[in-house]
């Protein structure tokens, strides 16, 4: 294995910015100092008024293997990870079949281990009926249980109050949560179908699966974790009123109610739906201009403590559906960190801060072991990012599947240059090496 020495990199890591030099040893970062001295066998990588920061951990991601493999696989969109600077992934259960069992689940671990660029973990999902399954989760090694409890992609809606509250009275295990409520959606939909037909508008999803059905659904999942002392943490918040269920008084180690929110509702709104249509239909919905401010405002003070993509791929074909047909969800794990970098360039956001949202609390949130951080002894999860290196998104630098992105067309202020997952530089100035690099992640948890 080859020895790196970076040098001369502005190091970003627990909220201060040095300059300096880490030295790669065996998976591991060896030596952090101001000036490492070079030796004959070792590979220098000059990363001269770039930032070299953690690899950034994704905690929500859909790479759709097994059974939807036309859309995505775990090898072509990990390809697309490392390429973005995102060094471990968190994968949801709502693959085909649905990852419901232990067996199921480690299907998909094994296909990983034969094909990911990046490090992973598989959330083991909940229903109304596989309680007995669930507690056979093994905290060492799965990130944690995922529950729909409003109706997304897949068919795995928990929507049995009884089932729900035995599911959190009886885990410690992390329980992850979209949250929509699926009555609100329905009776929504009904309405807007008995004007339009099917073909419903696109710019109207956000009234479709609106407000009230987030917060009615993800106060009620608050309330039930504070009842039974669940550990949750609340996936892609899209609204300002949900914004009043969180806090920021307490330290994030302190935490039982912990929130994401994604990249794409930090940066489109309703207003993008006339330009973009379909192409930014998630579930949640992107919203208004005011959800927007108020999720950046939440982000800044700490509400919120991750941010993620929900990376889900579909192809085009699928996606210029009309509006109850075409599938909610969009590919952005190869953009994730570099459309924050713009955020940083417009004086929105530190990098720091990217960091800290990006890297260390989803290494905090789910106890991940030796990653997140830029610390000797732990596993060598690096991404050097240039802010100074103009491109532009076309079609020809896309490495989903799916072959689209919302954000085709755009320039871009910085550039990922190097990605190095467990010691190994996987991606290289616009090219991925041929590395399965990617390592099962571990928990510290008993």
């Amino acid at each position: 294995m080859s020895t790196f020495l970076i040098k001369n990199a502005k190091i970003v890591n627990e909220g201060s910015l040095f300059e300096g030099d880490v030295l790669i040893e065996n998976e591991i970062i060896s030596q952090i100092g101001e000036s490492i001295s070079a030796k004959p066998n070792y590979t220098i990588v000059d990363a001269e008024g770039s930032f070299l920061l953690p690899g950034v951990i994704d905690d929500q991601v859909h790479f759709r293997e097994p059974g939807l493999t036309h859309k995505g696989t775990i090898a072509t969109e990990s390809k697309a990870a490392v390429a973005g600077g995102t060094t471990s992934f968190i994968e949801q259960p709502n693959t085909v079949p649905n990852a419901i069992t232990q067996e199921l689940l480690e299907q998909k671990y094994e296909i990983a281990r034969q094909s990911s660029y990046a490090n992973y973990s598989f959330m083991m999902g909940g229903t109304n009926t596989n309680l007995d399954e669930l507690l056979k989760t093994n905290p060492k090694n799965v990130a944690g249980i995922k529950l729909f409890l409003g109706s997304s992609t897949g068919n795995m809606l928990v929507d049995d109050q009884e089932a729900l509250e035995k599911i959190f009275s009886s885990t410690k295990m992390l329980i992850a949560v979209h949250c929509e409520d699926e009555g609100t959606i329905k009776a929504n939909l009904e309405q807007y179908k008995a004007e339009y037909g099917e073909n419903i508008p696109v710019k109207f999803h956000h009234l479709i699966r609106s407000t009230e059905a987030c917060y009615l659904s993800s106060s009620r999942a608050i309330e039930l974790a504070k009842k039974t002392g669940a550990r949750l943490h609340v996936f892609h918040l899209s609204t300002a009123k949900e914004m009043e269920l969180f806090t920021n008084k307490i330290p994030l180690e302190e935490k039982q109610i912990t929130a994401e929110v994604c990249v794409h509702h930090l940066w489109f709104t309703d207003k993008d739906y006339e330009t973009k249509g379909s192409l930014i239909k998630w579930n949640p919905a992107v919203k208004t201009q005011d959800d927007q401010d108020a999720l950046w405002k939440a982000l800044l003070d700490d509400r919120i403590d991750v941010i993620a993509t929900d990376h889900a791929p579909h192809t085009l074909e699928e996606k210029n559906n009309p509006y109850t047909s075409s599938p909610s969800g969009g590919p952005l794990v190869q953009h994730s960190l570099v459309l924050m970098m713009e955020a940083y360039a417009k004086g929105k956001i530190s990098v720091e801060k990217i960091v800290e949202k990006m890297c260390h609390n989803p290494a905090r949130i789910f106890k991940i072991e030796k990653r997140g951080f830029v610390r000797e002894g732990y596993f060598a999860d690096l991404v050097i990012v240039n802010p100074h290196l103009p491109w532009n998104v076309k079609k020809e630098n896309l490495l989903y599947k799916c072959g689209w992105s919302p954000i085709e067309g755009m320039n871009l202020k910085s550039r990922v240059t190097h990605t190095f997952v467990n010691g190994k530089l996987v991606y290289q100035n616009g090219k991925v090496k041929e590395v399965l690099a990617g390592q099962r992640l571990t928990f510290d948890r008993e």
